[in-house]
């Protein structure tokens, strides 16, 4: 464990779903195990009218029921709501930002600004904080989307840029901070067996899937200005597609990490319209039922028109030009109201070149390495092995990592671990601004095709695992999606 440093964490948008979800929860389980020092404190900062005493009953009422019972502990919880402030800021009123920074000035350790806001309140917010001389030593975290486009993108980190350094900027993806994507550096890396099979010689594709079974939870109107491509493909599934795919760095340094990772992604295959009409799927979800609860469609949410073009589902092909990877294709699927919730990695070897013990090793996918994110991390190697008997009958067999069962101890969840980092000022796990900008180039064409055809997303039912054409596009790759329970 890190010792732990003093900290001021300054939380904008204290009041809104993402800080009531995921951060204050985040922040109270790294207080309850010693992560955070003791004299770090918060300061919740809202439109909201009100005062501390009241935001900690805030506290009560909304987030304490993120919290997951493994860590809960009442006194504990006391203890925390008591190093939260609470200060009302009007952000079209500077001189809010210099009574801000009277605030800040007896508190010790490093400044974190978190901005839990819409991107469109990114860039008054750090003017605010600019002018009242508050960038100067300070870490700034954002949140995702950063902008709906390249061009929006680039608009926003120069306008940051303009007040931060590069190495103050922490652009955060959740799901760089999930214990099984550090285990997938861990597998690469630290374990000779694995790296020689890291190749196109003998892996004939990979599968990226990130399925939830949630709608849009009354989030339609955001939804609407997103959607799934925006909301998880040039993120989530491109940074997962380039920590599978990189080379070794020449070390665990940050920028070395993601200097591997911005190779990558500089040699996806470049789209055009062909490409789009034939490698990429986009659906949305019907009406259908999730268990046994039927759910409405997605034109039917609150917020959501009901001609809405939006897409809630994307699965695509992707192919990287480089000499590890040239000839294999990596398949990404994310969507919403899918089957089940699930995020996963799966590594399909190669055939046997010659069937000498049947024809079940003749074919693709018979060893596979599934690496499972969520809901359970855990890592699943599946092989062939002979079956007990007469004769020389296959089996495909599996060896099994839980890494909840095999190791016992505290587990970190994703946004436990990033915001700790921010605290320590490590970087390896954010995105940089050059990978972020070049994986919206990469999605530009699709953005572009999709806004000039007018044929709509694919409908398929809630509770189902997306559009026929989804299964089919793999279908013409002589593959298929590979599902399981785990």
């Amino acid at each position: 464990m890190t010792t732990p440093s003093p900290y001021t964490f300054v939380l904008f948008g204290a009041t809104g779903d993402l800080s009531l979800r995921k951060v204050l929860p985040a922040l109270f389980r790294a207080f309850c195990t010693g992560e955070l020092a003791e004299v770090g404190n918060i300061l919740a900062v809202a439109r909201s009218p009100m005062d501390a005493q009241a935001y900690h009953a805030w506290c009560e009422q909304h987030v304490r029921a993120h919290i997951k019972s493994d860590v809960w502990d009442e006194a504990q919880w006391k203890r925390f709501l008591a190093t939260i402030d609470y200060m009302p800021l009007d952000l079209g009123r500077k001189a809010e930002f210099d009574t801000l920074a009277e605030r800040l000035a007896k508190r010790e350790g490093v400044r974190i600004f978190y901005l839990a806001t819409g991107p469109s309140l990114f860039i008054p917010i750090c003017e605010g904080l600019h002018s009242a001389k508050l960038n100067e030593n300070g870490r700034i975290v954002l949140e995702k989307p950063l902008g709906h486009d390249l061009a929006s993108s680039v608009a926003i980190n120069d306008a940051v840029g303009a007040i931060f350094r590069e190495d103050q900027i922490y652009r955060i993806d959740h799901y760089l901070g999930k214990e099984a994507v550090q285990n997938l550096l861990a597998l690469r890396f630290g374990n000779a067996i694995f790296e020689p099979m890291w190749r196109r010689d003998l892996i004939e594709s990979i599968q990226i899937t990130i399925a939830e079974e949630l709608g849009v939870e009354g989030r339609g109107e955001f939804y609407e200005q997103t959607g799934a491509l925006r909301d998880m493909v040039q993120n989530h599934l491109l940074q997962l597609l380039a920590i599978v795919a990189m080379e070794p760095p020449f070390s665990m340094d940050a920028d070395a990490v993601r200097d591997e990772k911005l190779r990558v992604l500089r040699s996806l295959r470049a789209l055009d319209d062909d490409t789009v009409a034939r490698n990429v799927v986009r659906g949305q979800y019907g009406a259908g039922a999730i268990g046994k609860t039927a759910v409405p469609a997605y034109t039917d949410e609150p917020g959501v028109p009901a001609d809405s073009q939006t897409e809630t589902f994307v699965a695509l092909k992707v192919e990287i030009d480089n000499w590890r990877w040239a000839g294999v294709p990596f398949f990404l699927r994310t969507g919403k109201r899918l089957g089940e919730r699930v995020a996963e990695i799966v590594v399909n070897y190669r055939a046997t070149p010659y069937p000498l013990l049947g024809e079940a090793t003749a074919h693709a996918g018979a060893n596979r390495l599934v690496i499972r994110l969520q809901p359970n991390e855990s890592m699943r190697l599946y092989c062939l092995a002979k079956q007990p008997g007469e004769g020389m009958n296959l089996q495909s067999v599996h060896l099994d990592l839980a890494f909840d069962q095999f190791f016992k101890g505290h587990r970190m969840d994703a946004y436990e671990r990033l915001l700790l980092d921010v605290i320590h000022g490590r970087l390896a796990l954010f995105v940089r601004r050059d990978e972020q900008e070049q994986a919206w180039r990469w999605v530009a064409p699709i953005q572009a095709y999709w806004a000039r055809q007018h044929k709509g997303p694919k409908r398929y039912a809630a509770g189902t695992w997306g559009p026929p054409a989804a299964s089919a596009l793999l279908a013409q790759y002589g593959t298929c999606w590979v599902e399981e329970d785990n």
